[in-house]
């Protein structure tokens, strides 16, 4: 894979997620060095000007009116210790990646000020594998700054490092890994943690997880509607550019090619329930959801978001409220919403495959009948999945109340929003893993059924880790082992017919950004 050059603009949700999971090496681009030395010069002019420059010469929140008396590099590391007051348990190490790649990504484009020497330690620790331990509560979408301090500490070999798997002191990890700490120049601590590098990052982390769990879904309702007998005019396009809603036409494209064959069977059903018929519907309101999320986090990932924000090309620096996340926290809200929408549709279509045996199947498809439970338990554990998933749907971002003085008197709440969507995902997927195991269970129960070639190749990948319901066994193991498949990436490799990444591919986002 070849690396992840920094420009200042076109980094994407899929660069910052295979450097946080795959490793990937990120270089700094030939112009970035230069763009930053020019910053730094304009912000240090400025302040031998006598300007008021905040977090360089004053002080911060309501300390604005307080001068810094001394030594300005000091009062750097003054400031990183004062506001180190996140707590909790510590963030996965896929998400502290996704963290450093997406502050340096907003660093190169050069509106901070930081020195360069700085911008080079966080970009060579991050390729080295050393990773500050950084605690999971403190931000309240104002900037991530509690939580950003862990990583400006680590570079300047205080607080704990997660290196090689190992828990260790900063100094020791950089120490192991051949690099220095570096010293922080007037500004230098502030523009490390001033941003909303922790929310942006794990959005980007939570889009491709949304993206994917998304082609997932497809998957599941297409076998479904195999199993059900379901009525599959309902994908004819030109039912879908009647009502061209947001992303219903991609949706009803993607379900359309899963079940394509030579030859369509007849419909076995004049209507079926609206959890099948309106699966283009639901599953394009999604698509248009997570394209706003992406657009949304690309936006972040590759702006200018400091305050105080240097211009270089005006030798200006300025007061800024850019690193204010309004626009994100509400495209996660609503994602959050298109997500528990997708996932009480799938719930309704397991419910519909295992209840009283309709279109033919028999009942909790039990293939023995009399008093057999079948996949009705399951219901249980579905619906409380989705009480579960719509909890958490709802909206955080204004939950909030003044601080420091009333000087921050709003905030957005971004990170919790992102947060609740990522613990949505990895719910829904379980609920998807319910939905292969039923549709595929009504499947062998209708005898002589001839599948189309990719509902065919979903079939035989659920098969492969599951069997099917025979006599009643614990199907909540089955349903866990399916479901580590599809949350770990083996799923993707179970056939070379009907690969998700080809189903995602499908999905054409009409923000697709750079991807």
């Amino acid at each position: 894979m070849s690396a992840l050059v920094l420009t200042g603009a076109g980094v994407s949700v899929s660069d910052v997620a295979t450097v946080a999971r795959e490793t990937r090496k990120v270089e700094i681009g030939p112009e970035i060095i230069g763009r930053l030395d020019k910053a730094r010069k304009v912000l240090d002019q400025a302040a031998a000007s006598g300007q008021q420059i905040y977090g360089l010469n004053t002080g911060l929140g309501a300390n604005l009116g307080s001068s810094v008396e001394g030594d300005a590099s000091a009062f750097q590391r003054q400031l990183l210790e004062g506001r180190s007051g996140a707590v909790g348990e510590t963030l996965p190490v896929e998400t502290v990646r996704a963290t450093m790649v997406a502050r340096a990504s907003m660093l190169s484009a050069g509106g901070s000020g930081l020195s360069p020497a700085v911008f080079t330690a966080l970009v060579d620790a991050l390729n080295a594998g050393v990773h500050p331990v950084m605690p999971s509560l403190g931000s309240i979408g104002a900037g991530d700054l509690v939580l950003m301090t862990a990583l400006a500490r680590l570079l300047i070999g205080e607080g704990e490092a997660d290196y090689q798997g190992r828990r260790m002191p900063a100094a020791k990890a950089l120490m192991m890994a051949r690099l220095a700490p570096i010293s922080l120049a007037p500004k230098d601590g502030l523009s490390l943690i001033n941003a909303s590098a922790v929310s942006s990052g794990s959005g980007a982390l939570a889009i491709a997880d949304a993206l994917s769990a998304l082609a997932q879904q497809q998957q599941a309702g297409a076998l479904t509607m195999e199993g059900f007998g379901a009525n599959r005019t309902i994908l004819d396009p030109r039912l879908q550019m009647a009502r061209p809603a947001a992303g219903q036409q991609e949706a009803a494209k993607a379900l359309h090619d899963l079940l394509a064959r030579d030859e369509m069977p007849a419909p076995t059903t004049l209507q079926d329930p609206l959890s099948i018929r309106c699966m283009p519907s639901i599953h394009g309101a999604l698509i248009e959801a997570i394209g706003q999320a992406k657009r949304a986090v690309e936006i972040e990932l590759n702006a200018a978001a400091d305050n105080p924000l240097v211009l270089g090309d005006d030798e200006l620096v300025m007061s800024t409220g850019n690193f204010h996340t309004a626009a994100l926290s509400l495209a996660f809200e609503t994602l959050s919403l298109a997500i528990a929408q997708c996932a009480a549709a799938s719930v309704a279509r397991f419910i519909q495959l295992t209840g009283s045996g309709r279109n033919g199947l028999s009942k909790y498809l039990s293939p023995i009948g009399g008093a057999s439970a079948g996949f009705v338990p399951l219901q249980k554990t579905a619906t409380s999945i989705l009480a579960a998933i719509r909890h958490k749907a709802n909206p955080v971002m204004l939950d909030f109340l003044p601080v420091s003085e009333g000087v921050e008197d709003h905030a957005t709440q971004s990170l919790l929003a992102v947060s609740k969507c990522a613990g949505m995902i990895a719910l829904w997927r379980r609920l998807i893993a319910f939905e292969l195991m039923a549709a595929a269970q009504a499947v062998d129960l209708r005898e002589g059924l001839t599948l189309a070639p990719r509902t065919g190749a979903i079939y035989a990948a659920v098969r492969a880790h599951v069997s099917m319901l025979k006599d009643d066994r614990p199907l909540g193991a089955d349903a866990e082992v399916l479901h580590a498949m599809l949350a770990d990436g083996a799923w993707r490799g179970a056939s070379t017919v009907d690969k998700e990444t080809e189903i995602v591919s499908s999905l054409r986002l009409p923000f697709s950004g750079t991807d």
